[in-house]
């Protein structure tokens, strides 16, 4: 059954008239990407209460005055001071099964999955006003902010959560002691907070590194790694087993290498984070690079390259035919030039195909292609098959080896743009790596 629109709802309540949803449909033309609700509140047609109770009308929620309600203190603590901000959120009720959260934009419809992801927990959502929320953030999670420190001295005092632990860390693998562990509330209260303050802290990496004697968590931003107040080492499993199953990964393999990926939306952008998995001595070795497309801006403008050598650069990829290699070490924005790149190159006229491991930014416009070894999608075999795609522009995430440096030559030397990217610290080394992978064959 189709959902009613906003301005019918409000019309039936007897909030405005037909005339009044004219004026405000007309005025809603003028605001380019404006909610309609927004514009009658600015035109003093309706206000608070009843964009909510419109809002709960449409989605066929319940509208609640927070000021009234009455919140268990324990309820409040399931949601981290960060996390409320961010998503402007209260939670009010916990029947043990499903967490209810009052939100004054409920049709941000992601950010019940997101919300479902971080707490473990279902998602019911009611309505409340948006100056009612902002009173009840400020006095629910104003004066007392909980810190990463504050966790961490309350997980170093639980004695149930440490016999947990121990009865995780005793060897024998026990599937379903591992996932409530991983499950509990201080572990993923932990684990939330660390991951939302990365991200607002625009971080690009984090690492969850364990050793004998301690569980390191270090969070890289601006090219340098800060060490965060460590959990207890017991609980290293519990942290790490928890990351897998956000990522959907095997949490009963401990000895292989594992990468996987979560996709989120914090604070109405989309946040990728790709988790890449490492067994060692002590226990599993996480890093977490974060890929956040709202504090990315694809300009070539805006990539850090002179005027002279943005001159140079624009020159060499607007050629019908050729090929772009950028070349850094890891972070040094590789990805994000070449992306800019083909972000000016996207033209109607031209087909652009990327193929990548895995995909970083969704770009309208253009056909990107995730690689899958394990199931022999590398980049050489999907860039054989992009040859016959009838592209233009083709983007190879990286040349990792001979042969998809040979097919990428082919394909600059048959009428294609090819770009991609090596790891090499400077761009003279490029022609010395290219040289060691040919020699056997020379």
């Amino acid at each position: 059954m189709a959902q009613r629109r906003i301005g019918q709802i409000l019309v039936d309540l007897g909030y405005i008239s037909d005339d009044q949803l004219e004026l405000i449909v007309d005025e809603q033309h003028q605001r380019t990407g404006q909610l309609l609700g927004q514009v009658a509140m600015d035109m003093g047609l309706i206000n608070d209460d009843q964009l909510a109770q419109g809002l709960a009308e449409q989605l066929h929620l319940r509208c609640v005055t927070l000021g009234d309600l009455h919140i268990d203190t324990k309820v409040l603590a399931m949601v981290t001071e960060p996390m409320a901000q961010m998503y402007r959120i209260v939670p009010t009720e916990f029947d043990g099964q499903t967490l209810t959260v009052a939100m004054c934009d409920p049709q941000n419809l992601g950010v019940q999955d997101e919300l479902r992801t971080f707490l473990g927990y279902n998602i019911h959502v009611v309505v409340a006003t948006e100056p009612a929320m902002l009173r009840a953030l400020e006095r629910y999670y104003g004066e007392n902010n909980e810190s990463v420190e504050s966790i961490v001295t309350a997980m170093e005092q639980d004695a149930e959560l440490a016999a947990a632990a121990a009865h995780a860390n005793s060897g024998s693998v026990d599937l379903q002691s591992i996932e409530a562990l991983a499950d509990s509330v201080p572990v993923r209260k932990l684990l939330n907070m660390v991951l939302l303050l990365a991200i607002k802290d625009s971080a690009s990496d984090l690492h969850f590194e364990p050793f004998e004697d301690e569980f390191r968590i270090r969070i890289k931003a601006d090219g340098v790694l800060y060490e965060m107040v460590p959990p207890p080492r017991h609980l290293a499993f519990a942290i790490t087993t928890r990351i897998k199953v956000m990522a959907n990964l095997d949490i009963a393999e401990r000895r292989l290498p594992q990468d996987g990926r979560i996709e989120l939306t914090v604070g109405g952008h989309p946040v990728d984070l790709r988790v890449s998995v490492l067994p060692t001595m002590f226990g599993e070795s996480i890093v977490m690079r974060v890929l956040d497309r709202s504090v990315v801006s694809l300009d070539l403008k805006k990539v850090g390259m002179n005027d002279a050598t943005l001159a140079t650069f624009r020159d060499a990829i607007s050629k019908p035919n050729g090929i772009v290699l950028v070349t850094g070490p890891t972070g040094s924005g590789k990805t994000t030039t070449l992306y800019s790149a083909l972000n000016e190159l996207n033209h109607v006229a031209d087909k652009l195909i990327t193929t990548e491991d895995p995909v970083e930014y969704d770009m309208e416009g253009i056909i990107q292609v995730p690689i899958d070894a394990s199931i022999g999608n590398t980049f050489a075999h999907i860039l054989r098959s992009i040859l016959r795609q009838d592209p233009d522009k083709i983007l190879v995430g990286e040349i990792r080896d001979l042969e998809t440096a040979e097919i990428a030559v082919q394909a600059s030397l048959t009428g294609h743009m090819v770009f991609s990217t090596l790891h090499t610290n400077d761009a003279p080394s490029t022609v010395t790596r290219l040289r060691t992978w040919a020699s056997p064959r020379s």
